[in-house]
Formats: structure tokens, C-alpha cells, sequence
């Protein structure tokens, strides 16, 4: 006879897993290291400046 199976913890399981799953994805869809958000942020405001520098005043 097999061991009875405590369905709560597989269901918690099922559940952890599922999350893990969904938040690998995540990082992968939204995530940036602080350092990248940084750069990214320094080099588009360098470009608002550049172009702001370089229109005429009408």
C-alpha cells in the first residue's frame, strides 16, 4: 500500500511553483538592474538636453 498524500501540501506546492514560474517571467519581461535603469535614465535625458540645445527659437 502507498503512503496517503497530504493534498494541502501538494496543493501549496503546485501553487509555489506556478509563482516562481510566473515571476522568472517577470524578470525576464520587466527587469532591469538598478544600474541599467540609471544608464538608461542618464541616456535619454542626455538626448532631451542635445535637442533641446539644437532648436531654434521661432
Amino acid at each position: 500500500m502507498t503512503q496517503p498524500v497530504n493534498l494541502n501540501k501538494v496543493r501549496k506546492e503546485r501553487a509555489r511553483a506556478a509563482k516562481k514560474a510566473r515571476a522568472d517571467e517577470n524578470v525576464q519581461r520587466f527587469g532591469l538592474t538598478k544600474s541599467e535603469k540609471q544608464q538608461a535614465k542618464r541616456q535619454t535625458d542626455k538626448a532631451a538636453r542635445h535637442l533641446d540645445g539644437h532648436k531654434r527659437d521661432t
